[in-house]
C-alpha cells in the first residue's frame, strides 16, 4: 500500500511557498497533499511530529538574506534534515478587485518583504497612498479581490486562485529577486533527489569565542581543499556576543574529504550539526 505524501507550507494558498511546495512535488513525481501552516515554526514542528512526510521552508532571499526564523529552527528547536533545494524566481504583480481603477486605490498591501520589494513601484505608481502589512502576499490577493480600494501585490498564482485581476507585472524594484526554498524531512528520511554536485549544509557551534575561532574552521575545509560557498553568524541565545555559524559547502557527506575536515571539527567544536547533503539544483533559465 502505498503511503500518502503530504506536504507543509507557509501558508494560505497562493503564496510562493505554496508554488515552491508544488515544484518539489512534480520533482518527486508524487501527487501530495498540500498543508499550508501559519508560520515556519509550525511546518518543522509538523515535520518533527511526523504529521507531514514533508516540510518547505524558505532559507535566503538574494535581497532580503537569510530568513533567520528557518536558520534558528534549524540550529536550535529541530533535528529536520534538508533533502533538496528550488531557487525560485521571485516576480511580484499588482492585484484588484475586477473593474477597479487605480483611482479606486487607497490602500497597497502585501507581506512586509513584498512591500519593501516593490517600494520604488509604489513610490512611483501611489504616491501618498497607505499601505498595509499582510501575512503574506496572498492574503493579500485575498484582500485586493473583496475590496476595490485595496490592491495587493503578489504572485499570478494568487491572483487566479482569489479571483483578483492582474493589473501590472514584474514590479519588483529589482531584476533577479530569488528566494531559496529547501525540502525538509525528519533524520533518517531517505535521499529523494540524485545530481551530479551536491552541497552540505552544517550548523558548528564554538567552544568558546576566542581569537582565531572563525580562521580554525576555515582552515579545516581549507586543508581538505572544500570550497565553501556560504557562511553566515548568528547568535546562539545564550550570551552577548556568542555566536554560530551556518556553512554550506561543496560536496557530499560520503566523500572522503568532506569526512575528514567534518571529524576535524567535531574534536575542536562543541558541536557539528549536519543539517543535509543533497544535490546542488542546476540554473537553467
Amino acid at each position: 500500500m502505498t503511503k500518502e505524501i503530504s506536504i507543509a507550507y507557509l501558508g494560505p494558498e497562493g503564496t510562493y511557498s505554496d508554488e515552491a511546495a508544488r515544484v518539489f512535488a512534480k520533482r518527486l513525481g508524487v501527487d501530495a497533499t498540500f498543508v499550508p501552516c501559519p508560520s515556519f515554526n509550525t511546518i518543522f514542528e509538523y515535520v518533527d511530529r511526523g504529521k507531514v512526510t514533508y516540510g518547505v521552508v524558505a532559507t535566503e532571499n538574494s535581497l532580503e538574506g537569510p530568513v533567520t526564523s528557518t536558520l534558528d529552527n534549524f540550529a536550535f528547536n529541530s533535528d529536520a534534515i534538508i533533502l533538496g533545494e528550488h531557487i525560485m524566481n521571485i516576480h511580484h504583480t499588482l492585484l484588484m478587485q475586477p473593474g477597479a481603477t487605480v483611482a479606486d486605490i487607497t490602500t497597497i498591501a502585501s507581506h512586509p518583504q513584498g512591500l519593501g520589494q516593490c517600494r520604488r513601484y509604489i513610490n512611483e505608481k501611489f504616491p501618498g497612498r497607505d499601505t498595509m502589512t499582510t501575512r503574506s502576499t496572498a492574503e493579500s490577493a485575498q484582500l485586493a479581490a473583496n475590496n476595490k480600494h485595496i490592491a495587493g501585490i503578489a504572485n499570478e498564482y494568487a491572483a487566479q486562485l482569489h479571483g483578483a485581476e492582474v493589473v501590472d507585472r514584474e514590479i519588483e524594484d529589482h531584476f533577479g529577486n530569488q528566494t531559496c526554498f529547501a525540502l525538509i524531512a525528519r533524520p533518517g528520511t531517505k535521499p529523494v533527489f540524485t545530481g551530479q554536485r551536491y552541497k552540505t549544509s552544517l550548523a558548528l557551534f564554538l567552544q568558546s569565542d576566542r581569537a582565531g575561532a572563525l580562521l580554525m574552521i576555515l582552515s579545516e575545509f581549507a586543508y581538505a581543499n572544500i570550497n565553501l560557498t556560504k557562511i553566515q553568524s548568528r547568535p546562539t541565545k545564550q550570551a552577548l556576543g556568542d555566536y554560530m555559524f551556518f556553512v554550506d559547502i561543496e560536496g557530499s557527506v560520503y566523500d572522503p574529504d568532506v569526512q575528514t575536515a567534518l571529524s576535524c571539527l567535531r574534536l575542536k567544536l562543541r558541536n557539528v550539526k549536519v543539517l543535509g547533503s543533497y544535490p546542488i539544483e542546476e540554473q537553467d533559465e
